[in-house]
Parts: structure tokens; sequence; C-alpha cells
């Protein structure tokens, strides 16, 4: 857990020691086209519409199509966040993916992302702390500029929950949705940026939400308790109970180490889960449900995309503005759960004229770049194999022809 604001005597000052502060410069989403309605889903299962929105809020969400993965969305994200921030893939120092339907157990979704940027002198990895995960990964973007060691960190959240969703289980079915998010954070004198994060984990309660894959220690008790491996499962009253508990929880937490008060954050971006949850916490917190951001009719659940995403939004509403104070809260499968404040910092604006113009063709560039660079190295590959193949056969048949020409039939 973070101490970063332990000791601070007002917001900002005083705060790290380095003197280095993490401002989110760039934000950014990428949803997919198709939408699914509640309508939809009640023609195969057995849910209405009134039921769904009565007890989540959700209307509708999107679902990814066969071409669209984990890492292309969270491409299409971090490229608008890269655009808002005027920031070259080739000045990312490292990327971070948070999510836990990454396409492949390696290489990593970041890894994907990272080359479909052509970010070549960034590292990459994915991080897994289910829907807590992209304040987890915000977290370790600012505390490696902090260090020094980075200048520019990308963080993406991205999920494509539709392909482990049961779609025979009402419980979960109703609640997800795909998408991603991202942000720039960039290093800065200036104070602000992350003032404070709060992370936080129960295994003990595993088993409350899960993902349950072969292999896994537990997979013998999913399927005795009828969950198909490699599909989502939910515990949903008791996940309820720990969500309303966590938020209010982490949240004054991460305000009292951030040095401010409740009454100063001017917006609450919270996980999209539930909107009774979100209302359960409001009633705790003594708040107006009007300060945290919401758009979960329309998306669902979209686990560790869901903050980067309702972020986005809501600056692009002009719910955020120069040195406000936003909190961001997660909570999920684990049990994990996350609290941050971030001092917004005066919005940067991008060159005009030749000087921008000349910086966005280069992102462009360096996007076909990386497409034509991936193209030709599989190629290469794929030529490379050929010929490795087809050489031992060329040799076994020179080496039949000298043996003939030796001894040559009767």
């Amino acid at each position: 857990m973070s101490n970063a604001g332990k000791g601070a005597s007002a917001p900002g000052k005083g705060r790290f020691e380095t003197g280095i502060y993490a401002h989110l410069v760039g934000w950014g989403m990428a949803l997919p086209e198709k939408v699914m309605t509640n309508e939809d889903l009640s023609a195969f299962v057995d849910t209405n519409d009134e039921w769904i929105q009565s007890r989540t809020g959700i209307r509708e969400r999107r679902i990814a199509s066969e071409k669209e993965t984990t890492a292309t969305l969270g491409l299409r994200a971090a490229q608008q966040a890269l655009d808002i921030a005027d920031v070259l893939p080739a000045e990312l120092d490292m990327i971070i993916c948070a999510t836990s339907t990454a396409e492949n157990a390696f290489p990593a979704a970041a890894n994907l992302i990272q080359a479909g940027l052509g970010a070549t002198r960034a590292g990459a990895f994915d991080l897994g702390a289910a829907c807590s995960g992209f304040v987890y990964a915000v977290h370790m973007a600012a505390q490696i500029i902090r260090s020094g060691s980075a200048e520019t960190v990308l963080v993406v959240g991205s999920e494509t929950l539709s392909r482990v969703i049961n779609w025979n289980d009402r419980g979960t079915c109703i609640l997800f949705g795909d998408g991603a998010g991202a942000v720039v954070l960039r290093a800065s004198s200036a104070p602000g940026g992350v003032l404070s994060s709060i992370l936080r984990s129960d295994g003990d309660g595993c088993d409350l939400l899960g993902l349950p894959t072969f292999g896994s220690l537990d997979s013998e008790d999913a399927l005795a308790s009828g969950h198909p491996l490699g599909k989502m499962h939910m515990n949903g009253g008791e996940v309820f109970k720990f969500a309303t508990r966590v938020i209010s929880e982490s949240l004054t937490q991460a305000v009292e180490q951030a040095g401010i008060r409740m009454g100063d954050l001017a917006l609450i971006v919270p996980h999209q889960a539930n909107a009774r949850i979100l209302q359960a916490a409001a009633r705790t917190l003594k708040l107006s449900e009007s300060l945290f951001m919401s758009n979960l009719e329309r998306y669902g659940n979209t686990s560790a995309a869901s903050i980067p995403i309702a972020l986005t939004e809501a600056v692009q509403q002009g719910r955020v503005k120069p040195n406000d104070y936003i909190a961001m809260v997660g909570f999920g499968g684990g049990l994990t759960w996350a609290a941050m404040i971030v001092q917004w910092g005066t919005p940067l604006t991008p060159p005009a004229g030749a000087a921008g113009f000349i910086k966005r063709q280069r992102r462009r560039f360096s996007y076909f770049a990386a497409g034509w660079r991936r193209s030709v190295g599989r190629l290469s590959r794929q030529v490379g194999g050929l010929v490795s193949r087809l050489l031992p056969e060329r040799g076994r048949m020179e080496r039949l022809k000298r043996r003939v020409e030796r001894e040559p039939l009767d």
C-alpha cells in the first residue's frame, strides 16, 4: 500500500521525496460497435428489461466481434489517449494493461498493444486485479514515474468479458460488457496528479467472484458447484455487501491520505458494477449521487475498463476542470479493491499549425510502420520455416542422386 500521502502538510506540497509528480495528461476509450440490449438478452435468458434495469441500472452493453480482442480494443483506446496527450509512441517508457481477459496467457495484451503502437522503447506487461485492476495499474505507473525510472507511462484497462460469460447464468450474463479505456501519465515538477492510493485484497473471498481455469486448485470445487471452467461465476449478494463496504472505507482512507476532505472532491469515478452499489455508497458517505460518474446503463460492467471509460466520458462532458480533486475507486474479484485521489492538472495544449500536424502524422506513421513491420516479420518467419523444411529434403535428394550415379542400375 502506498504511504505517499503520509506527513504531507497540504495537498501537493512536500508530498514526494523525489519532487516528481505523476500527472494524467491523456485519456481515451474504445467500444465495440455491437450493442446488446436487455430485450436481446430476454430472447435466450429468462429475464426482461424491467427486471434488469430495476436491479442493476443496466439497459444495454457492448459485445466484441470476432475480430475485436482485448488487445485491439486497448490499442484503439491507447491511440486516442496518445493523441490527447500529444505523445509519440517512441516517448513511452512503459505500457501496463489491466485485464482479466487477455487473449493469450502470453504474450501479454500489453505486448500486443506495444507492437501495434510501435512503442519500441517501452517495456510492457499485464496486471491482473480484476475490476480493481485499472486503479492498481495507475498506482504502479505513478510509482514508476516518481522513482525517476520513467517519464511517460501508458495505462490501459481492456476487457472482452463476453468470451468468459456463462450465457445460461442470468445472474452474471446480464451484467457484463466489453470495452477499453486508457490514460497517459507523465512526470512533472508541478504539484498534483496522483496524490494517494489505497490498495487492498482479501483472498479469503476468492470463491465469491471468480473465473476458474484448468489446472487451478479450485477447478474441482468449481465443477462440483456447477461452475463451468473458463466461465465467470459470482455470489451476487455477498459481492454487493463487500462492495458497498469497501467503497466508503477506501475512499475515506484515500481522502485522508491525500490531505484533503471528502467535501473537496469534485467527482468520484467508481467501478461501474451496479447502480444500487453506487446509491448505497453515496448514502454511507452522505454524498449526493450526482457526485458519482455513471455510464452503467449504456455499457454495463466492463471490469478493468469501466473506470477509464467513465473518466474519459466525464472529461468529454466537461465534468473535470483544472485543479479538481477526482477520486477513482474499484472493487472486484480476488477479492481486491483500490481507491485513488488525483488532482487534475491544467490540460496541455497540443502544438497548433505545422508543428501539431507533423506530430500527428508521426504518430500515424508509427502505427503504419508497426503494422508493416509485424506483417513483414511474420512473412519472413513463414518463409524461413518453409526453407528450413525444404533444405533437409533437398539434401536428402542430393545424397540419393550421388548414390545412384556411383551405383548405376543394371
